[in-house]
């Protein structure tokens, strides 16, 4: 294993302090549970959206902490699901009076934990709504979920949201937007190689060098199937069929296309795949209206990619487009 770390046991603290650091303008940082809050926080009269997960995934989730996304985000250990008490804090810390929305991943430890902190959170008199994103197309159950596991989709749910609570949104209104995101948004992805985790301190799993793993999950859990690796010609359109099919997405649909880099994958293969894909969406008549390419919600070191489709409308074109500051989102500001 090479990685530029001290102790396996301390990596996520270690990191925070960097993140807190390089970041101290737009994110208070405490670590004790470890939550990371937007600097401001709590903004008096608005819903906080708040989500988490394990981390290895970054910039998800406490990259997207700021103004016009996330109030917060709970960074559990590397690929662990964060604890109650860290939700709960996450909770307490961002208490503007309008309740909290959490946006959980659905992975059995995050949809538990998370039901927890939000019945805590209720006992205290903090009114509390939790949605599940499930936008993987991949496969219906893994190792780490009952149902399908929720993964890029994860990205533009939390930007969309974000943007209609800090317009003013009340909790009703934001539930509601994220349960409409939900049922629009599909995602696939691929990898090529795997990350190590860093307690681990061995790949978790092996490819054959002419191997991929078609529909991998975003911990490293098997896909569809192993197949041999192609071009971007034929990998591209892989990912691309199940998601079209399973909305489905036809002619004249207005989407937003998210190609994303598991972590170990060049801007240059992205800009390659996303532009195959673009091509392919056209040939189909669906209109490609917003566009986010990059390694947003990352597995490690882990070479491959992913494809997301969100059918869009004017409403979340208008809140896609609307103003972000956060360390791995921004615009408008």
């Amino acid at each position: 294993m090479k990685k530029i770390i001290n102790d396996p046991a301390t990596v996520v603290a270690d990191a925070l302090r960097g993140m807190a650091l390089a970041h101290a303008d737009l994110l208070d940082v405490q670590y004790d549970p470890a939550v990371v809050v937007r600097a401001d926080a709590p903004v008096p009269r608005k819903v906080a959206v708040i989500s988490g997960g394990g981390s290895g995934h970054e910039p998800l989730h406490g990259g997207f902490v700021g103004r016009g996304m996330l109030d917060a985000a709970c960074p559990g250990a590397v690929f662990t699901s964060p604890t109650p008490d860290q939700v709960q804090a996450a909770v307490e810390r961002t208490d503007g009076g309008a309740g909290a929305l959490l946006i959980v991943k659905n992975y059995t430890g995050d949809v538990l934990n998370f039901e927890t902190a939000a019945e805590l959170a209720a006992a205290e008199g903090i009114e509390v709504r939790s949605v599940v994103i499930d936008d993987d197309v991949a496969v219906k159950d893994s190792l780490f979920t009952a149902g399908r596991r929720g993964v890029g989709g994860t990205v533009l749910l939390e930007k969309v949201v974000g943007a209609a609570a800090e317009r003013g949104v009340d909790l009703d209104g934001c539930e509601a937007l994220a349960r409409k995101v939900i049922g629009q948004v599909r995602s696939m992805g691929l990898a090529l190689t795997s990350g190590t985790v860093p307690h681990a301190g061995e790949p978790s799993f092996v490819l054959a060098d002419d191997e991929m793993e078609l529909g991998i999950g975003i911990h490293g859990e098997p896909g569809r199937q192993r197949v041999p690796v192609g071009p971007a010609d034929a990998l591209v359109p892989a990912l691309l069929e199940p998601i079209l099919e399973d909305l489905p997405f036809g002619a004249g649909d207005r989407v937003l296309l998210f190609t994303n880099g598991m972590g170990g994958t060049p801007l240059l293969e992205l800009y390659l795949a996303h532009g195959i894909a673009e091509r392919l969406l056209a040939e189909r008549g669906i209109v490609v209206e917003r566009r986010l390419v990059g390694p947003y919600i990352t597995s490690l070191e882990m070479q491959g990619m992913s494809l997301t489709l969100l059918k869009l409308d004017d409403e979340l074109v208008e809140l896609w487009d609307a103003p972000v500051r956060t360390p791995a989102l921004r615009w408008g500001l």
